[in-house]
């Protein structure tokens, strides 16, 4: 028997990706920055955790607004298209037909389709919703959702680079174990984001792991530049 196997809950993976990713590349270059400027990781720890509580403020807003701004756009199509099914039925019926004779049907199957469709109101709009505007309905609470799931796997992503700066008084020697825990992170992750994706898992992962090691490259070089180190 043929199993199909599918991405479900993409949208909450997607969420999870972008926090993950931000979270474990822009607090690892502003720690190895920091590093390249001062000997204290307690000033490291001060910074790194303000920015990781101001980044995943500001990446769940922006989840927030994006799926608030998806919904907004969604309940002003859906109001549009009951307006025209009931005010222009004939033309509504029209972009039916023309969205089946798209998959060859003949022009006696799209009459009888648009006429069936036409005798309830909520398929046709929802039929029209999707293949004439290609939109979903979205989820109940998915803009609070997003919001949520974002910063809390920018918080989670942020924390590792960190973590070795509470353990080890000396910045440049945190430096490199940050280095090593972040990296290897950086490519778990985009092992597994590649895998969940349908990617190539090893050559996407390295390429997370380039990223983020050249941010947390040119932030420490460009610290040392600046205090003639």
């Amino acid at each position: 028997m043929h199993h199909e196997h599918h991405l479900r809950s993409s949208d909450t993976i997607r969420d999870i990706v972008i926090g993950m990713s931000d979270g474990l590349t822009v607090p690892f270059a502003l720690a190895a920055g920091l590093s390249g400027a001062v000997n204290s990781s307690s000033i490291i720890i001060t910074a790194g955790i303000a920015e990781i509580v101001a980044g995943s403020i500001a990446m769940g807003l922006g989840g927030f607004l994006a799926g608030k701004t998806e919904a907004d756009h969604y309940a002003s199509e859906l109001k549009r298209e009951y307006d025209e099914v009931a005010r222009v039925p004939e033309q509504e019926k029209a972009e039916v037909k023309e969205v089946f004779a798209g998959f060859g049907l003949s022009t006696q199957l799209q009459n009888q389709v648009a006429d069936e469709m036409a005798k309830d109101t909520d398929k046709w709009v929802d039929f029209m919703m999707r293949y004439e505007l290609g939109l979903e309905k979205p989820e109940a609470n998915r803009a609070t959702q997003s919001a949520l799931t974002i910063g809390f796997s920018y918080i989670i992503g942020g924390i590792i680079p960190l973590s070795p700066y509470f353990f080890i008084a000396e910045s440049g020697t945190a430096l490199y174990y940050s280095c090593a825990i972040t990296l290897i992170c950086l490519f778990v992750f985009g092992y597994f984001k590649s895998k969940v994706t349908g990617q190539a898992p090893v050559s996407d992962a390295l390429k997370v792991v380039v990223i983020g090691a050249l941010a947390a490259a040119a932030a420490f070089a460009v610290a040392k530049l600046i205090n003639g180190k």
